[in-house]
């Protein structure tokens, strides 16, 4: 049987020979990425479970990004709450305030590697599926699971096909492309497909 991209790296990551759409795989997680938005809510959840340390603290990215600088009381003592987790797990793969982007730090610091499945608290995080990947946004309590037991599970998507014919008129670029699919099929026209 002929697998998809998405259907490949899922079975690799959960140790099968072989996974087809619709099926619930437990996957081992190659990177989990937070940041300073969603991250005080993942590390909260995960001090609740109880556990000490990290499933593996090389595997965790971390970036401040969003309240950059911290444009209130709260975001400072995020910040602050958030370095002293990256520091007591060890987390060697921090980027501080001015580091960039979460979507695009991640590939150009090479933690981005096609066929790995990448989870992120951010709703781009699939952004880095266009890198060979298998890569989904989830909730801080998920990623609490992750930063617990390096695991999660995943429904296998069904993978939508474009077929994209001739060539692009002159000022049409592949934004306009996409944005003309998105309207064909709507907003939510690939929820949870690949």
């Amino acid at each position: 049987m002929s697998m998809t991209m998405a259907e490949k790296i899922l079975a690799k990551s959960a140790g099968l020979k072989e996974t087809s759409a619709g099926e619930i795989v437990m996957a081992n997680i190659d990177v989990a990425m937070t940041h300073d938005l969603t991250g005080p809510l993942s590390v909260k959840s995960f001090q609740k479970i109880g556990v000490e340390k990290v499933w593996d603290p090389e595997k965790i990215v971390v970036l401040f990004d969003h309240q950059v600088p911290a444009d209130s009381l709260e975001a400072a003592q995020n910040h602050m709450f958030m370095r002293e987790f990256v520091e007591k797990q060890e987390i060697t793969n921090f980027y501080d305030v001015r580091e960039g982007v979460c979507h695009q730090v991640l590939p150009e610091k090479g933690h981005v590697v096609p066929g790995e499945v990448i989870v992120g608290t951010d709703s781009h995080t699939c952004t880095h599926g266009a890198l060979g990947a298998f890569a989904t946004g989830i909730g801080s309590t998920d990623m609490a699971m992750v930063f617990t037991t390096g695991k999660l599970w995943f429904k296998v998507p069904e993978t939508i096909k474009f077929e994209i014919e001739g060539k692009l008129g002159q000022h049409v670029y592949s934004k306009d492309v996409v944005l003309n699919i998105i309207g064909q099929i709507g907003s939510d026209g690939a929820t949870y497909q690949a």
